[in-house]
């Protein structure tokens, strides 16, 4: 693997992860993307709609879709946030907490099979040039935006 970029590594293996998810959520007529966004909500204060999408790194229309769909399968409803009358929290319906708590089930599984498999000391390596990649992006160290 030595040959391929840093880029490619990270998403072909990022690219078999979500296909991995996906296989598990079709088993229950579901996406990788409806468990990460039932991840991503607070399931007993709500999360008001316009934190989930800068939370998950998805842009608003992609967001939208997903939470249209989960709402037509009853996983979540919509209520005004009484702090701001502009302003929507989404909720996790008893149905959607049971399919947060699979997603939940299965995230850890994966976890626990990689930390089962890989030495602690890779781990907090993986961990360390996750961390700095992510710097290097948000510090534009890599492209100057001004060119």
């Amino acid at each position: 693997m030595k040959d391929k970029t840093i880029d490619y590594i990270l998403r072909t293996t990022w690219l078999t992860v979500q296909k991995m998810y996906n296989e598990e959520a079709a088993k229950f007529d579901s996406t990788m993307a409806t468990g990460f966004t039932l991840l991503s909500i607070d399931p007993e204060k709500g999360t008001p709609s316009t934190a989930l999408g800068p939370k998950m790194g998805m842009e608003a229309t992609s967001l939208s879709r997903i939470l249209k769909s989960m709402e037509e399968r009853g996983l979540i409803e919509r209520r005004p946030n009484p702090e701001d009358g502009r302003g929507v929290l989404i909720y996790l319906t008893e149905f959607g907490k049971e399919k947060r708590d699979y997603s939940r089930e299965k995230v850890l599984t994966f976890n626990d099979a990689v930390r089962n498999n890989i030495s602690e000391e890779k781990i907090e390596h993986f961990y360390e040039v996750a961390e700095l990649i992510v710097d290097m992006i948000a510090n534009k160290k890599i492209y100057d935006q001004n060119q």
